[in-house]
């Protein structure tokens, strides 16, 4: 009888096992507190980083037009910035179960600073010829890396007429692979939102344009658990003295100091990224969600 309840109870608890399994949002290894060690450090992180999650619809692949699914426990968004240089951080960022970079940021020749991995790319409308320059690269096959692009109506319209969503179209037709997406009218337009409620100016009004990482970063407070920001600096550091010069991106050596940069683009009348003014939003926002910043590490108040 004893026997019989031993492994009755066995029984259920292997299903459950199986049930939480199947159906648990959360990857296996937060599951380690409850069952044990049973799954490897280097296991846990060669996992498939993509985890189904809600379906949303700001953001929909093309040409099929289904939503993206992508939930990730620890995002480390790795920023362009020069910063980045010998930070030594890639062994660090590595270990995240989701790697996000922006653009055409490279990894090769890079990897001590930045990591190898790269498991999704926030990509500007302006920068996709940079990615169909080299297709068998960002796109051929092997390349699981989810790539969301976002651009105006005028070059995203799927009419005909939309320059950068037909580049898109067709690097899909030849890859078939391809995991692209493209960012909505609707969800443009809420990122506009945000910015005219964060900082009490009209985008198109006040002549800014938004940037790349202000796209990642909305995105990822949607898709992260946890989020991790590397190589961004904070809206005062252009102020401190002695501050340290860098490249503006950190493949690009002998490019214009990243804070002469910021600050033309924060005092163009039109036309300009805001930058500065972004990473003072940036640091409202890690008050109340969890965002971490390091290399440089940023010191909330």
């Amino acid at each position: 009888m004893k026997k019989s309840v031993i492994v009755t109870s066995l029984i259920v608890v292997v299903s459950l096992f199986l049930v939480v399994i199947n159906y648990s949002e959360k990857p296996y290894f937060l599951l380690q507190p409850v069952f044990g060690q049973c799954f490897s450090r280097n296991w846990m992180f060669s996992h498939p980083p993509h985890k189904a999650f809600k379906p949303h619809r700001g953001y929909l692949s093309v040409p099929d037009q289904e939503p993206l699914k992508l939930h990730c426990e620890v995002c480390s968004i790795v920023s362009s910035s020069g910063q980045m240089l010998g930070r030594e951080a890639g062994a660090e960022i590595d270990q995240s179960s989701c790697i996000w970079r922006m653009n055409n940021a490279p990894t090769r020749g890079f990897e001590r600073d930045v990591g190898r991995r790269t498991d999704l790319r926030v990509v500007s409308h302006t920068s996709v010829p940079l990615l169909i320059q080299k297709p068998q690269h960002f796109f051929g096959q092997g390349n699981e890396t989810v790539y969301v692009v976002w651009g105006p109506l005028r070059n995203m319209r799927q009419d005909g007429k939309g320059i950068v969503y037909n580049m898109l179209r067709e690097a899909v037709e030849n890859y078939p692979h391809a995991r692209i997406y493209v960012t909505t009218e609707e969800r443009m337009n809420y990122c506009d939102t945000v910015f005219k409620k964060e900082t009490g100016k009209d985008r198109i009004q006040s002549g800014s344009y938004l940037s790349t990482g202000w796209f990642t970063l909305i995105l990822a407070m949607d898709m992260c658990k946890e989020i991790r920001v590397y190589g961004m600096i904070n809206d005062t550091y252009c102020k401190s003295e002695g501050y340290r010069k860098v490249p503006y991106h950190y493949y690009e050596a002998g490019s214009r100091d990243e804070c002469a940069e910021y600050l033309l683009h924060e005092s163009a009348p039109y036309g300009g990224h805001r930058f500065i003014t972004e990473k003072a939003v940036f640091a409202n926002w890690a008050k109340t969600h969890p965002i971490k910043f390091f290399s440089p590490e940023w010191q909330l108040l």
